[in-house]
């Protein structure tokens, strides 16, 4: 497990972040419903390359869950552009996946921060995007929050395991289960998709263009969540590069296949200069 030792104040809440490693920077952003655990598996192959930072995203994780808090994708991306500034980054290197993909793109075009590389994958990008499932949630989150504890754990461990292409270990499911059950963890976790919005990436989408930095993109190819055809069409739009389609892989790929997400990393920054201010 990834430790995450420090707290940073974010528009009164507490964010979680932690940092290893020696070298250039290098950023790691998750996805939803997931936290920064994601990348345990991926982490100790960069650290005798970057100085690496991974933090949870508000609302999620270890980082602070609270009712009425707004966790939508119109917040991460002012998040990450105050951790650049608190960690002092003025082009590291990034690696997104799923709603982090969102909010490294949303943080470019729309905030003006500066990669040194963007390792991008199984990202929610392109519109249409939101399950049947994220639909009936938003319709119904009271419901859905108030569910009893035993029922809230069996539909989370289903919806987990539709992530993956190959069998989640039980370590696994406990992995991504924990921040998400409780009195404040079960609300928590409808009220992250409940407001999601596809507007939030309505609004950038026709901002896409190559970006000034070497731009990765990868996908795992059996995603039932996003299609990879949604990886082909994002390349085309942000890379010179097409796509590479990662087979035996779900949307889950840290889990999937995390040693195809290790060698695109290490391939990425061999010839990137990430900077700090």
């Amino acid at each position: 497990m990834l430790d995450l030792p420090n707290t940073f104040n974010f528009e009164g809440y507490a964010i979680k972040w932690g940092q290893l490693g020696a070298g250039p920077p290098l950023v790691l952003i998750h996805g939803t419903p997931f936290s920064s655990q994601v990348w345990r598996r991926i982490l100790p192959h960069l650290t005798e390359h970057r100085s690496v930072f991974f933090y949870d995203l508000s609302g999620y994780g270890l980082s602070e869950k609270n009712a009425g808090q707004d966790v939508s994708l119109g917040v991460q991306n002012r998040l990450l552009v105050a951790l650049f500034k608190e960690w002092r980054l003025v082009r590291p290197d990034v690696v997104a996946h799923d709603f982090g993909g969102a909010t490294a793109l949303r943080g470019y075009f729309l905030n003006d921060l500066r990669f040194a590389s963007l390792t991008i994958f199984n990202a929610v990008a392109l519109a249409p995007w939101g399950s049947p499932f994220v639909q009936h949630v938003r319709q119904n989150e009271a419901a859905f929050s108030g569910m009893p504890d035993y029922m809230h754990r069996a539909l989370l461990a289903a919806y987990l395991q539709t992530a993956a292409h190959n069998t989640l270990s039980p370590e696994a499911i406990e992995i991504y289960t924990v921040p998400w059950v409780g009195t404040l963890g079960q609300p928590a976790f409808y009220r992250q998709i409940a407001q999601m919005d596809q507007m939030y990436t309505d609004d950038v989408e026709a901002l896409y263009r190559p970006l000034d930095c070497p731009v990765r993109v990868l996908w795992g190819h059996e995603d039932s969540w996003i299609p990879a055809a949604k990886g082909d069409a994002l390349a085309a739009l942000i890379s010179d590069r097409s796509c590479t389609h990662i087979k035996g892989s779900g949307h889950l790929v840290q889990e999937d296949r995390p040693e195809a997400i290790v060698a695109a990393i290490l391939s990425q920054i061999q010839t990137s200069t990430p900077t700090r201010g």
